[in-house]
């Protein structure tokens, strides 16, 4: 059996060039898709219980779930001072318990948090106090139906998390990760709630990753965050930073996964190539795992001024504004530096098309082969670009031979000419 040499057009090579990488995508937006069902994992909703029975139905309504679907754990006010008292005021317990969250334990991811109607409280505090905690991965919803602080909606969370999860959280460390909250909320009220909570965020994840206890030391670490972040604090505040992170620096952390959620609050970018993968298959509908649960929660019933956030919004917000550099932009120069494209190429194929007068014939602009008199148009009477005399393709032919007697696709041919060698080695059968 013989391999044969087939010559391809350069139009033709530049079409496959131009239109391989869409093909190239579909294939990841089916290999990215789930093929198989996930298990089901346990989910679980805490109603606060001084809630109406009307309140706790739009709860479920907001949370996109029933009762019959998820378990359900009342969180009373004795609960919430269980872990506050002593750190939190009198007035940020409060006498009633109005919180409510929806959280679902996972396997990857971070740790993902939607707020709405929390005023004290942000996704990235109560995202960053779970780790705290001793959570590595999960999704969470905490809202409540009217405003209300939020503080102790972290102590429904945990509750939440251990009966979904089946597993027991340090009593020391749910303190810890309260007090955490806490005094990022006050921080917040001084230097601003998304200013405390990358403050917070970078110390402790110095603290952990360098194992640092020392108190001089994490002092120059709160005063070096302080000063990037060109924020001034307090002898006090600093002194408070520190004792807390001391308390924070005892615990055995997973440094992978506090790296992984702290990184999502901190909205770094993912690798160019996996938010090529995750906004395609958002598009096909593949792009629900990230974020699970929190996809489900319907805003209006809560209203049109209810103050919602999440820790995906960043993510969100960076692919459809600017600092994304034209996502797409990007799409197609990765490609391009796949497969050679040039970009001069994409510019004079792009230049716009000044239209012609009616007394003057419309012609077909080719950047490489410009034509400019009608009886040579290569394109008239089912040419290719050849002279007509000359036409390969006329009669059959398929631009290897100019003579119609020597077609090599006549009688079987497979494109060599009968009379010459075969330019390729020969291929044993």
């Amino acid at each position: 059996m013989k391999k044969f040499q087939m010559k391809v057009p350069q139009r033709t090579l530049r079409c496959i060039k131009r239109t391989l990488p869409v093909f190239i995508a579909a294939a990841l937006v089916c290999v990215s898709m789930p093929m198989t069902a996930k298990a089901d994992s346990s989910k679980v909703v805490t109603l606060g219980a001084n809630l109406s029975d009307k309140q706790k139905a739009s709860m479920y309504e907001y949370f996109g779930t029933t009762a019959d679907e998820v378990d359900t754990i009342e969180v009373t006010n004795q609960d919430e001072r269980k872990y506050m008292e002593g750190i939190a005021s009198e007035a940020q317990i409060g006498k009633k318990t109005f919180s409510c969250s929806y959280v679902e334990p996972t396997t990857k991811g971070g740790i993902q948090v939607k707020v709405a109607n929390l005023t004290f409280v942000t996704s990235s505090m109560i995202a960053s106090t779970l780790l705290t905690s001793g959570v590595e991965n999960c999704n969470v919803v905490a809202a409540s139906p009217t405003e209300v602080s939020g503080t102790g909606a972290l102590t429904g969370i945990m509750m939440a998390y251990e009966s979904a999860s089946g597993e027991e959280l340090s009593e020391d460390q749910k303190a810890a990760a309260t007090e955490e909250l806490v005094t990022t909320g006050e921080l917040a009220s001084d230097i601003g709630q998304q200013e405390a909570s990358d403050l917070m965020n970078q110390v402790k994840q110095e603290v952990i990753e360098e194992g640092l206890t020392d108190e001089g030391e994490i002092s120059d670490t709160v005063d070096t965050a302080a000063k990037k972040a060109g924020v001034n604090l307090t002898d006090e505040q600093i002194a408070q930073i520190v004792s807390l992170m001391q308390n924070i620096a005892q615990y055995d952390y997973d440094v992978k996964a506090l790296k992984k959620t702290l990184d999502n609050l901190d909205g770094k970018e993912e690798g160019f190539f996996s938010k090529l993968v995750s906004t395609f298959t958002g598009f096909f509908g593949g792009g629900d795992d990230k974020g699970g649960i929190i996809n489900s929660t319907n805003d209006n019933i809560l209203g049109d001024n209810a103050v919602v956030d999440s820790t995906l919004d960043d993510i969100k917000d960076k692919m459809n504004s600017d600092e994304a550099d034209g996502f797409f932009d990007k799409v197609a120069n990765f490609f391009k530096g796949i497969f050679g494209g040039d970009e001069t190429e994409d510019a004079s194929s792009e230049e716009e098309v000044t239209p012609q007068s009616e007394d003057e014939p419309e012609t077909l602009d080719d950047p490489e082969a410009p034509i400019s008199a009608d009886d040579d148009d290569p394109l008239q009477n089912g040419h290719d670009g050849d002279a007509d005399d000359d036409d390969p393709l006329q009669n059959g032919h398929d631009g290897d031979a100019e003579d119609g007697d020597d077609d090599p696709l006549q009688d079987g041919h497979d494109g060599d000419n009968e009379d010459e060698t075969d330019t390729a080695d020969d291929l044993s059968e």
